[in-house]
């Protein structure tokens, strides 16, 4: 995921810090060189980490952190509190247009991902009671007009086409007549890239914004070329005056300087984020958010808004009743699996909560892969065992083993993990009954 060298380094220089109890000119010197090193490595513009070494070396070297009774803590404050400044303080929205349809067009070098962000973007718009149309204006790629309208089937949003031998203008003038007929309030115009910036690819870009006059021009960027990143931003904006940015590829291995430069270097605002291959790895971009993941304080508020969007609300109701009637099954037990597994991968839910130290989650990996053996193991059973596990003797075990591919030892290990599950929820389930009936007691009150 990005960040995590730059997160694990301004972690140690600030664990250094903590040490200090009060701090001196040259410890604040010391760590600022660290730190301006640490961005540097992520890749952050060079200017752009001059400008933000000064800014908080400023601030810093002020009374009101060399006189406070925890230092450390106050500097640690002021670099996420300029950091927020730098990636644009604030949450940038969409604009929209007073007229419907809002027309989005969606610009950007060739494999920055263009196509399947706009299916995430329309998907995002859905999510939030908006009928969007996507309009296949990539002439020139082969098979991105099919590649557009997989993905739009996939999501249920109508795709606008007029094949591949239609001029691109011609395609985004229609499709926003045809928005406007079926009653679409967003167009969202998925425009042809080249490998590299040229003036033909510009002045194609210029056309159609000339033509159908968009209320939001996105470039996607993808954040694993860093520093190109930035320039290819400043290409654009100088050319296109672009209204935001979308940054793909944000959960690759990529030192993730592109999103801290790119708002200082162009300022545009950065709008959303692909954090993943699903079409619902899309995030909106809150630069206070970010800058907690990035110093490694976590990111709750994304974390309980992800619970919220994968966990259906009457199915939680639902497994409450069944706790509290100590009703609780494998089928429940695979259906929280499940649900869990909507949210992400396990390593990165567990980055948002505050106070996990990151570079000590290297082997998560192997708690996702038993998820999808205790998976297998569940699915392998009968209606009846899952419903009854006391029934499972060693012949169904050794029939579950091979029908889920795993081994005894783990049919076990799952049974075992699942009995001790519904005990503690046995113990929840009386505890609320009990509090619920004003019998709950604490022992020291015998």
């Amino acid at each position: 995921m990005a960040f995590e060298g730059l997160t694990s380094k301004l972690q140690e220089t600030f664990k250094k810090l903590r040490g200090k109890g009060k701090l001196t000119e040259k410890d604040v010197k010391d760590a600022m060189r660290e730190v301006k090193l640490a961005l540097l490595e992520a890749d952050v513009n060079y200017k752009v980490v001059k400008d933000f070494i000064s800014s908080v070396s400023e601030r810093v070297v002020g009374a009101e952190v060399m006189e406070s009774l925890t230092p450390a803590q106050q500097v640690i404050k002021i670099v996420n509190d300029e950091l927020i400044k730098l990636m644009g303080s604030t949450e940038s929205k969409l604009r929209h247009s007073n007229t419907p349809p809002t027309v989005i067009m969606l610009v950007g070098l060739q494999g920055a991902g263009k196509t399947t962000m706009a299916a995430k973007l329309a998907l995002h718009l859905k999510k939030h009671n908006k009928k969007p149309l996507l309009v296949a204006a990539d002439v020139y790629r082969p098979a991105a007009i099919k590649q557009l309208q997989i993905l739009g089937n996939q999501i249920d949003v109508p795709v606008f086409s007029l094949g591949d031998k239609v001029n691109p203008v011609d395609i985004a003038k229609a499709g926003i007549e045809s928005a406007k007929k079926q009653e679409r309030d967003y167009v969202i115009i998925d425009t042809a890239g080249r490998l590299h910036i040229d003036e033909e690819l510009m002045q194609e870009l210029k056309n159609i914004k000339e033509e159908v006059n968009p209320t939001e021009i996105l470039l996607v960027v993808d954040a694993m070329t860093g520093q190109d990143a930035v320039n290819v931003a400043e290409h654009f904006n100088n050319n296109l005056n672009i209204t935001g940015v979308i940054l793909t590829k944000l959960d690759g291995d990529t030192r993730g300087g592109a999103a801290i430069s790119v708002k200082a270097v162009t300022n545009t605002p950065i709008k959303f984020v692909g954090t993943g291959e699903k079409l619902n790895d899309f995030e909106i971009f809150y630069p206070d958010r970010m800058a907690s993941r990035i110093l490694g304080m976590g990111d709750i508020l994304s974390l309980i808004e992800k619970a919220q969007e994968a966990i259906d609300e009457k199915k939680a109701a639902e497994l409450e009743k069944k706790i509290l009637s100590q009703e609780f099954t494998l089928e429940d037990f695979l259906e929280q699996m499940q649900q869990m597994k909507k949210m992400g991968p396990l390593k990165d839910l567990i980055k948002m909560i505050p106070g996990v130290d990151v570079s000590k989650l290297g082997d998560m990996e192997v708690n996702e892969k038993e998820l999808l053996h205790a998976e297998a193991i569940i699915k392998s059973m009968t209606k009846e065992e899952r419903r009854n596990p006391s029934i499972i003797n060693a012949s169904r075990k050794k029939r579950i083993a091979k029908g889920s591919g795993t081994s005894i030892q783990e049919v076990n290990k799952l049974l075992n993990g699942f009995e001790q599950a519904r005990k503690m929820m046995k113990q929840f389930g009386d505890l609320q009954k009990n509090m619920k009936k004003g019998k709950f007691k604490f022992p020291f009150f015998k």
